[in-house]
C-alpha cells in the first residue's frame, strides 16, 4: 500500500510541470554550491583595482565591482550562504517548532493552553524586527546567523504540528492504538509524527526561501555576513554604491535571489498539491 501511495505521489510530481522546474534550479543551485572551486573563474575575493567597475565582458561575464572583484565568482560563492541559511534554519525550526507542536497537541488542557500562549507572544514579534534585535545582541557569524532566524521563525510550524496532531489523535488507528495498550511515546513514534510529515515538508520547503530573503536584508543593512565572505544580500548593499554607475552590482545578486526563492516556491507548490491527502488519485 504505502508503495502505491509512492508511486502516485511521484506521479503527481512528475506531472508537475512548475514543481519540476523548481527542483531543476534548486538542484543546478546545489551542484553549484558544491563544485564552487570548480566553476568559480576567480578567487572571489580578490581585488583588481585595475578593472574596478567593469561591465559584464569575456573576461568577467558578470563584471567586476568597486574593489575588481569578480562578480560571477561572488555570484557562485554566494550560492553556498544562501542554500545553507536556508536549509539550516529550516533545520532548526523543526527542531524547536515540531516538539512544542506535538507536546501542545497531545498533552491538551493547561500544557497546551501554555505553550500556544508561548508561541503566540513569539508570532506577535515581526520576525525580521526580532532577528536583527539578536543580531545586535549576540553578534557572531554564520552559525549564529542560523540560530537567530531559526530561533525567531518556528512558530508557524509549532501550530502547524499542533493542529496536525489534535486532528490525528481522534482518528480511529489513534484510538485503536490507545486503547491495546500503546504509549504516547509509541502513539507519536508511530502514528502522529508520520501522518503529520507531508505538511511540515511543504512548509519547510516555503520556509527556506523566506529564510533567505531574511538572510538577504540583513546583509543589505549591514548586520548579515560579515565581510569578505561573498552574499547576494552584500553584494547588493556593496551595489547601491554604485548603483547608477554600475548598476549590473545589483541587477545580478537581486536575480539569483529572485530565482532561488521562485524555484523554492513552485517546489513547495508542487509538495503541497502531491502530499495533500484530498488531492484525488
Amino acid at each position: 500500500m504505502k508503495d502505491r501511495h509512492l508511486t502516485v505521489a511521484l506521479g503527481r510530481l512528475v506531472n508537475h510541470r512548475l514543481a519540476i522546474a523548481g527542483m531543476a534550479i534548486v538542484a543546478t543551485m546545489i551542484i553549484v554550491a558544491f563544485l564552487a572551486p570548480i566553476l568559480s573563474p576567480y578567487d572571489p575575493n580578490m581585488q583588481d583595482y585595475n578593472h574596478t567597475q567593469e561591465s559584464p565582458n569575456l573576461s568577467h561575464p558578470m563584471g567586476t565591482d568597486i574593489l575588481g572583484r569578480d562578480v560571477l565568482s561572488r555570484i557562485i560563492y554566494g550560492t553556498r550562504i544562501s542554500l545553507a541559511i536556508g536549509v539550516f534554519t529550516q533545520f532548526i525550526i523543526v527542531m524547536i517548532g515540531v516538539p512544542l507542536g506535538t507536546l501542545a497537541g497531545i498533552a491538551g488542557n493547561r500544557t497546551d493552553n501554555l505553550l500556544m500562549r508561548f508561541t503566540d507572544i513569539v508570532y506577535a514579534f515581526p520576525d525580521l524586527l526580532l532577528i536583527i534585535l539578536f543580531r545586535f545582541m549576540f553578534g557572531g557569524g554564520v552559525l549564529m546567523m542560523f540560530l537567530v532566524i531559526g530561533i525567531v521563525s518556528w512558530t508557524n510550524i509549532a501550530r502547524l504540528t499542533r493542529g496536525q496532531v489534535l486532528s490525528l489523535k481522534e482518528q480511529e488507528f489513534v484510538i485503536a492504538s490507545r486503547a491495546m495498550g500503546a504509549t504516547s511515546i509509541h502513539i507519536i513514534k508511530h502514528h502522529l509524527l508520520p501522518n503529520s510529515m507531508g505538511p511540515i515538508i511543504v512548509a519547510m520547503t516555503f520556509g527556506i526561501p523566506r529564510a533567505i530573503f531574511a538572510e538577504a536584508a540583513l546583509s543589505y543593512i549591514g548586520i548579515g555576513i560579515a565581510p569578505p565572505t561573498p552574499s547576494w544580500g552584500s553584494m547588493i548593499e556593496e551595489g547601491t554604491q554604485a548603483i547608477f554607475n554600475a548598476p549590473h552590482l545589483i541587477l545580478f545578486p537581486a536575480l539569483c535571489i529572485a530565482i532561488i526563492m521562485l524555484a523554492f516556491t513552485f517546489l513547495g507548490d508542487g509538495l503541497r498539491d502531491v502530499l495533500d491527502p484530498k488531492t484525488k488519485e
